[in-house]
């Protein structure tokens, strides 16, 4: 991939929703190393599946010599950005963030290489300028050059606007100005002259445009890369049990990887070209071949290989697929005790008992396997329960027969949902 191609790259890759000024861009990457940045706010205490396309295209710059900053929300995120949110973002005290900006600023070090050279990435926070900023002065030196007509007419702000329910409050609407500065502040103190980020912030985006180009008469870019939603509209990421996150804590990467292998078949190949760096030829020819012997499970498994190598590492990995290859080919016939000890530490879903379970009803609901009793119930009866891979078609009382080694049981909700209880 030369730095000529970069761009044409991406769109073979549909890494690109929307772009400014393509062949001038083309141009600049061609002759120049630039810098370019992506901001997170820390509205949480991990990044989640939703964040690793902008990530995957820095690094994809950065691979290439180009210089890759992370901008941390600090100040942003006590706002909260309304692009294209139903209702006014929950408001967080500055403590919360504060701890949430260190662990999500860890996990982002693991995604590109901050010690090589004249192109090491650059983590900032926005609170190091916001909070010594003058509100007048930020009034008439920066609010000065944004017209209401244009902001009100942003699709984001009608959307709110026409639902006299929501509205939209002025602390708000003046997210976008915030923004704006940032690419402004970034574009006079690192040079930056690209921005990125989702398909929502194009608005925010083209403001920071905007305000370079009336305060420095500079040209600089825009980029956003797709928002991707599932087939039944619900954002990419999201599943019936929740967000998929990027901290091993809160989604195990033996989820993180069933998540991936659970996709749809038709999203296979252009999820491989968006966020795993395999080379494009390569992916053409799998797509080629993929009803040759089955070939595309194959292909899904190479899918979720890649990336949970990419977040989790190699150990975590290789951990995931000892799970798998228990749960999925060997099954329970010929399991050791040790066996059962690497399971719960490789990271199946697992929860302590230290008193005794009533019912099999209680067990689901304590191993999150179900929401209550009556769902547990409906799931017993639709045979959808097994107990050390045997189903169960009543609601069962636990015996010493169910603890494997005295120790363990193996709960399962159909093939792909499991918790190990320890007794």
């Amino acid at each position: 991939m030369s730095h000529f191609n970069l761009i044409n790259t991406l769109y073979d890759r549909g890494l690109i929703s929307h772009i400014t000024h393509k062949d001038n861009l083309q141009k600049l990457l061609q002759s120049n190393f630039i810098s370019l940045y992506c901001g997170f706010d820390p509205t949480e205490e991990s990044l989640h599946v939703g964040h690793l396309l902008p990530l995957i295209v820095l690094k994809r710059f950065q691979m290439l010599g180009h210089k890759p900053i992370v901008l941390i929300g600090g100040a942003t995120s006590l706002i909260g950005d309304p692009s294209f949110k139903q209702k006014e973002r929950e408001f967080y005290c500055s403590k919360n963030i504060d701890i949430w900006t260190k662990k999500i600023s860890k996990q982002i070090s693991c995604f590109l290489d901050f010690n090589c050279g004249r192109n090491s990435a650059l983590l900032l926070n926005n609170n190091k300028w916001f909070k010594k900023i003058n509100i007048l002065s930020f009034l008439r030196e920066i609010g000065k050059y944004f017209s209401i007509n244009t902001m009100i007419n942003r699709s984001s702000v009608k959307q709110r606007i026409s639902r006299p329910d929501q509205g939209i409050s002025f602390t708000e609407f003046s997210y976008n100005l915030l923004q704006a500065y940032d690419f402004f502040l970034l574009n006079q103190m690192h040079e930056v002259n690209l921005q990125i980020g989702g398909a929502d912030q194009w608005g925010n985006i083209s403001a920071g445009m905007h305000l370079i180009n009336r305060k420095s008469k500079k040209e600089v870019y825009g980029l956003t890369v797709p928002l991707l939603t599932q087939s039944n509209g619900v954002k990419f990421g999201k599943t019936e049990s929740g967000t998929i996150w990027l901290d091993a804590n809160k989604t195990s990467p033996y989820k993180f990887y069933q998540f991936w292998m659970n996709i749809e078949d038709k999203n296979i190949y252009n999820f491989l070209k968006m966020f795993t760096f395999i080379s494009l030829s390569e992916i053409k020819k799998k797509e080629e071949q993929k009803y040759i012997d089955n070939k595309i499970i194959e292909d899904k498994t190479d899918l979720a290989k890649n990336i949970t190598r990419f977040i989790h590492g190699e150990e975590k990995l290789l951990a995931v697929e000892r799970i798998t290859e228990f749960l999925f080919l060997k099954g329970l016939q010929n399991i050791t005790e040790s066996d059962l000890q690497q399971l719960k530490q490789d990271g199946i879903p697992a929860i302590k008992v230290e008193k005794k379970i009533k019912d099999l009803q209680e067990a689901l609901v304590l191993a999150s396997l179900a929401t209550s009793r009556t769902q547990a119930k409906n799931m017993i009866f639709a045979n959808a329960i097994s107990i050390n891979t045997q189903k169960i078609k009543i609601n069962h009382l636990f015996k010493n027969q169910d603890k494997l080694f005295g120790k363990f049981t193996l709960l399962s909700r159909g093939k792909k949902n499991h918790c190990l209880i320890c007794w």
